[in-house]
Formats: structure tokens, sequence, C-alpha cells
């Protein structure tokens, strides 16, 4: 571990540490900061989730901030590259980044990156509540949620009246799936890992079909992904993981693996069996999921940012995520741009631009078709 001194008017002390360094009382105080902040209890913003990134990630890092007049007043995950570059923990699968910081700490995005002994600092799914940062965003992007606060019937009407068709369409599907293949039934937190490895086989395949990179080719992800399966919420209250499985037949045809605190449920990995796509098996799940959710006492779930039109149909409304990355001044402010912005820039023009999102999409598809063959 390192000690700081940052000079100027927001000096603070900064304590840099592994996450597996963080002491009990720190990991407390995490905690209190992120329930003062008043934003949704994001599991991916909670302690668990950095000291379960920690144990695979040997870059992983956290600034542990103190105040002037003593106490800590916020916490800053990272990780750290060999040149000096820094990205969001878990940035790849992170749904929700940022630091967590105390509305006392007076530190500038600059003074926490020279601390850090980072040149640069990128995200993808920036908090909103991350004022740190979000000056330094190239883009902002909604992130759809399910309310359940009100429970699940509450909910249900809502999509009654707003998407009556596709709840209509969708419950009639589960009744044929019943008829034609056999019982339906629905876990909400399946602990067998037979069924996370049946998941974690679709979703590589998912990617496969679709041209995109297989997340669950990088080893550390499938081990991050077990790890925090087998985390139980009276063990990890803030980032536990959630496998949700729908079978028919004791056969399982849907499934999800995500992360929740005790009022987020942060939806990550969803798939199914394509030879049931005809009855839109992930859709059933959700709505399962959804009811399930509500009876334990969770009153969100987080779709995740990305358009897909299952996500437009089950949303109630949109928490915004921002990308993007600050860059102290200086030489490798210069090379980080040089190696990333194009890029961004690159997929950004396509992304806003749905019909050259369909042509991308149906080449990526086409790609991962012959990939197979």
């Amino acid at each position: 571990m390192s000690d700081v001194r940052v000079r100027g008017a927001a000096a603070a002390r900064i304590r840099v540490v592994r996450p597996g360094e963080l002491d009990a009382g720190e990991i407390e105080r995490w905690r209190e900061l992120r329930a003062l902040s008043g934003a949704p209890a994001n599991p991916f913003m909670e302690p668990e989730f950095s000291l379960a990134v920690g144990r695979v990630r040997p870059g992983a890092r956290v600034a542990v901030i103190g105040g002037d007049s003593g106490g800590t007043v916020g916490f800053f995950p990272y990780e750290r590259g060999s040149l000096g570059q820094g990205r969001a923990i878990g940035f790849g699968v992170s749904d929700s980044q940022g630091p967590v910081l105390s509305p006392e700490q007076t530190l500038t995005a600059g003074e926490l990156l020279s601390a850090c002994s980072l040149s640069s600092w990128e995200f993808d799914n920036l908090e909103a509540g991350a004022g740190l940062f979000v000056p330094d965003a190239a883009e902002a992007f909604d992130s759809p949620v399910i309310d359940i606060g009100q429970g699940y019937e509450a909910y249900e009407a809502v999509l009654r009246a707003g998407s009556p068709k596709f709840f209509r369409t969708t419950t009639a599907k589960e009744r044929r799936l019943a008829r034609q293949a056999g019982e339906v039934r629905f876990v909400f937190d399946e602990r067998d890992p037979a069924a996370l490895r049946t998941l974690m086989a679709w979703k590589s395949a998912q990617y496969r079909r679709t041209g995109r990179r297989d997340r669950f080719a990088k080893e550390w992800i499938g081990t991050l992904v077990r790890q925090l399966a087998a985390d139980r919420p009276d063990h990890a209250p803030g980032c536990s993981g959630v496998l949700s499985v729908l079978y028919v037949a004791d056969r399982p045809v849907a499934a999800h693996f995500g992360l929740r605190s005790r009022t987020v449920l942060s939806c990550w990995f969803p798939a199914y069996d394509t030879g049931f796509a005809k009855y839109s098996p992930g859709l059933i799940l959700h709505l399962r999921m959804a009811e399930a959710a509500a009876g334990a006492g969770i009153g969100l779930l987080d779709l995740g940012r990305g358009a897909a039109e299952y996500k437009d149909a089950l949303k109630t409304g949109e928490l915004r995520v921002y990308e993007g990355a600050s860059v102290r001044r200086g030489p490798r402010a210069a090379l980080y741009r040089l190696s990333r912005e194009p890029s961004r820039r690159a997929h950004s023009f396509v992304r806003n631009r749905p019909k050259l999102a369909g042509y991308a999409q149906r080449a990526l598809s086409q790609m991962g078709r012959l990939r197979d063959r």
C-alpha cells in the first residue's frame, strides 16, 4: 500500500490498497456512504463486488480517501494497467461504476487520479451521481429498469396498461409451453452448479452466434461469476449472486445470473435454450423473476445499458449512465486519446444510426454463423 499527500485546497490523505486489505471498519464505512448517497443500492457499487474482483484481477485497487479532520470520506475502486492507465473495477462486466464519496470531500478528478498514479481512468457505466467524473463523459445512455417497489401486482398493472399485447402474448406462450412441453417450474435462487454451467454454455453460444466476443472465454470472468454465485445474502448483503432458472418438465429452458443487494437486482447474464425460442422463455423468465424479486423485498430490477426490444417491453423507467474517460494532462494523455478515441467515436457513430447499426448487427451474426461452421 502507499500513502499520498495531495496538496492544495483539497488536501486529503489517500491510501491505496488492494481490495482485500480493507478492514471491517472501512467496509462498513463504504456501506454507510452508499446509503447516504441516496442512489439505488446497485450491487456493483457495493464493497463486496470490489472484494470479489480483487480476488481475480491482480491490478484491482481501492483508494481510501481521508478527510481533512479525520475519518474516511470516500473510496475509489479501480484497476491499474502497467503504464498507468486506469479502468473501472471489473471493466467490461460491471454495470455501475464510480467513486463512493461523502459530500464533504473536496478532491478534483485530477487530484484523485494523481494520487492513484493514474494517467487516465476509463468508464462505460458511470453512475449518474458520480459528479466527480461526469463532466469527462463522452456519451450518456439510459439503463432501463423495472420498478417493483409497490409489489408485483402493481407492476403487472403497469404492463397491462402500457404493453397489453406484450403481456397477453407472453403469458399465453407460457400456458402453451406447459401444455406442449410439460410442467413449468421457476426457481428464483437456484444453487445447483450444473444449472450455472448450463447458463454459461448458452451465453457463450449466444455470443458466438451473434458475432460478439465471448466474455466467458476470459478465465477471470468465469471465475468471478462462480465465486459470486457461491455467496449468500446473509454473508454478502450488498452483493451476492442470484441464479434464476425456468424449468420445463425438470429441464432448464431459460436462466439468468445477476447480482443483488437488499433492494436492487442487477440483471447480468440472461440466456435460454434456442430449441424453445418460439415460446419466448427468456421473457417468461423475466416476468417470474420480477414477481419473485418483489416477494423477496427487492424494489428495482436494473436491466442494464443496451438497446433490446425485451427491455423496452419490460421497463418502467430508466437510470442514466455515462461512458468516457478522465485523462490527466501530459504525454500519456495524448497516447490514450490516440489509442482509444478513434474506436470510441466509430462505435458511437454506428450506434447512433439505427439503420447502420442494423447492418452491423446482421454482419456480426453472419460472421458468427460462419465461425461456427
